[in-house]
């Protein structure tokens, strides 16, 4: 009966810990089609849809963090969240030795765009001003940044980028590919933005935590198997 006792002591905290929602970070500044945030809450979007695919295949409870991007690395830092998708290691400024890698799940293309459809080159963007992201690194255009060859033009999100380049706040703007083409859908055609350069192209992932509390290895082969089932290409066909 003691013994009995014990091992129920034992059992209770492991079960109390795999029990918790796993912490999913959201980004103040992300917009569709990356995600819809309304009153401060994740409702839809791609990551919406992906992180509901994951909740459902690993059998868990997800707890989204709405997160402004500068205090990202201090959350991982401090395991304040589990999870962090839609981020490649060569975006981040700190490795993060406690989260592990998922498989790449999908790749982003940061495009050049215009309301012109000329292509262009970045030698050509001398003493432009370009609309930006807030808190986005974009190695490509850095050097010209450095050397006070164009300018920023920050915003915080990537829709409201390209709101300014419709209304002509400045000639080039840069966007990912999936939000380009998803703002275009509600634009006239002759109004439409176009890519005149691609500027770089990344493969992007998820970093879980690799904590007893989280059930790492659950996450991550569930993250796999939707890639590789192809539930994540439906996913995005869904928003193009």
């Amino acid at each position: 009966m003691r013994t009995l006792a014990v091992l129920l002591l034992l059992f209770v905290p492991l079960a109390f810990a795999g029990d918790r929602p796993v912490r999913f970070s959201v980004i103040e500044g992300w917009a569709m089609p990356l995600a819809q945030i309304d009153e401060g809450r994740l409702t839809g979007g791609i990551l919406f849809d992906l992180f509901d695919a994951l909740t459902k295949k690993a059998g868990i409870q997800a707890d989204y963090r709405l997160l402004p991007r500068a205090r990202v690395a201090q959350a991982l830092e401090s395991h304040d969240i589990d999870v962090r998708c839609y981020i490649s290691p060569t975006w981040l400024e700190q490795p993060f030795p406690d989260y592990r890698w998922s498989v790449p799940l999908l790749t982003q293309r940061d495009l050049l765009v215009s309301r012109d459809d000329q292509a262009t080159d970045l030698g050509g963007l001398s003493r432009q001003t370009i609309g930006t992201v807030l808190g986005y690194r974009y190695p490509p255009l850095q050097p010209l940044l450095d050397s006070g060859q164009i300018r920023r033009d920050d915003a915080r999100t990537q829709e409201l980028v390209l709101k300014k380049l419709e209304i002509g706040r400045y000639r080039y703007a840069v966007s990912s590919e999936l939000a380009l083409h998803w703002f275009n859908r509600a634009l006239p055609e002759k109004q439409q933005l176009h890519p005149v350069a691609q500027l770089d192209q990344t493969d992007l992932s998820c970093m879980v935590l690799d904590d007893p509390q989280v059930p790492t290895r659950a996450l991550l082969d569930a993250l796999a198997a939707l890639k590789q089932s192809g539930d994540i290409e439906r996913i995005l066909a869904h928003y193009r």
